[in-house]
């Protein structure tokens, strides 16, 4: 299986309701470094998984609906947990809709998978794999 990753990063706010998440219940910020992969069992007919320019600025749009927000703050997240699991399931699967809808070129139709990887710190970080 070949892959490429592509990076950015993207700052949000929010809170979490349950006794499990702690201090973390209160309305605090976090700085996540994004990593999407995206893999494929052969390459394209240039010889590439995708084009790493049309993957980097897909990456950054779909962040982009995030960073600076406070998610709390956001209809779509009204009452969820915005965990870093949860919101690499999220990026995922809007990386996937951008592939399907053609947005990473014709090429990349060929992709099978997308692993989303969420940074939180240098020492913790959740990932979300699923096909294409």
């Amino acid at each position: 299986m070949f892959s490429i990753t592509v990076r950015d990063h993207m700052m949000v706010a929010h809170s979490f309701r349950g006794a499990v998440f702690g201090p973390a219940q209160r309305l605090h910020g976090a700085t996540f470094v994004v990593d999407a992969t995206f893999r494929r069992p052969e390459l394209d007919d240039d010889n590439i998984v995708v084009d790493i320019g049309l993957a980097t600025a897909e990456l950054g749009r779909v962040i982009g609906e995030f960073n600076y927000r406070n998610l709390d703050d956001e209809e779509r997240f009204h009452q969820v947990n915005t965990s870093t699991e949860y919101l690499a399931k999220v990026i995922a699967d809007r990386l996937v809709e951008a592939i399907h809808g053609g947005a990473l070129g014709e090429g990349a139709r060929g992709i099978r998978e997308v692993v989303v990887t969420l940074h939180e710190s240098h020492i913790a970080w959740a990932s979300y794999e699923r096909s294409v």
